[in-house]
């Protein structure tokens, strides 16, 4: 009866047998003709066909003899390379040699005589490797713009600390913007709509293309025609919701004006 694949994810294995033992290889590809994801199976009797197959043939999978005569395990993957190597499983009667099967980047060690359970074990980690080498890449996160909590302002020779949540309103004038807090205005050189992209939404919205309210500072909407309103703002100030913008606002009410 077949082997059960561990998923049906990825495509049928191909899969190249390495070993100078004809028993050894014989158990090997008799294991893996038992087991349903895997499609061909190619066999090398030593290190320099090893190099020639894996070159030829680029198959998914090798199990791959530690010691042979002639180029070792080792030396048929300094030949290859370890970046276009197979996923590699090394296989030997020498344990002394697990230590630099790891080191050359091995997924998994089978010490001779291995059973059918720790042969099929060390299958089932190659096709999760396999399943996460062919695994689309995770988005990458998105990055949270960069909000100011306070604004650096220059005004009558000294330098103001301003606190973002301290501004009423925000106008345009020019190129540059006004910031009303505590009814006095102080001038920031930055266009309005670099300035917006700034400010946290959660407190501030757009309402015209010339004006920014702090929702915590307005008192009151009074209806002007056509859809627009006057804002009356804490400690005085006043500007107008235009048409444009009025969606803005009534989206990040989240009710009808």
């Amino acid at each position: 009866m077949p082997m059960p694949s561990h998923k049906q994810s990825t495509k049928p294995l191909k899969v190249l047998v390495v070993d100078d033992e004809a028993l050894a290889r014989r158990r090997l590809v008799d294991l893996l003709g038992k087991t349903a994801d895997v499609a061909e199976v190619l066999e090398a009797a030593d290190g320099e066909a090893a190099v020639r197959v894996l070159d030829s043939e680029r198959p998914d999978v090798v199990f791959l003899d530690m010691q042979m005569p002639g180029p070792s395990g080792l030396d048929v993957l300094d030949a290859i390379g370890a970046d276009r190597m197979p996923v590699t499983v090394f296989v030997t009667a020498y344990d002394q040699y697990a230590i630099r099967a790891f080191e050359a980047d091995a997924l998994d060690y089978l010490l001779k005589p291995f059973s059918d359970e720790r042969f099929e074990a060390a299958l089932r980690r190659v096709r999760r490797r396999l399943d996460e080498r062919s695994a689309p890449p995770s988005p990458a996160p998105v990055a949270e713009p960069e909000r100011w909590d306070r604004l650096v302002v220059k005004s009558a020779g000294a330098t103001h600390f301003v606190k973002t949540t301290d501004i009423d309103w925000i106008e345009a004038v020019g190129v540059y913007v006004n910031l009303y807090v505590g009814g006095k205005a102080l001038l920031y050189r930055s266009p309005i709509h670099q300035l917006a992209d700034k400010l946290d939404p959660a407190h501030f919205v757009r309402i015209h293309r010339s004006a920014i309210v702090n929702l915590e500072s307005v008192l009151r909407l009074e209806p002007i025609s056509h859809g627009e309103f006057d804002v009356v703002l804490k400690h005085g100030g006043r500007t107008k919701v235009s048409r444009t913008f009025r969606g803005q606002l009534e989206k990040r009410l989240g009710q009808a004006l």
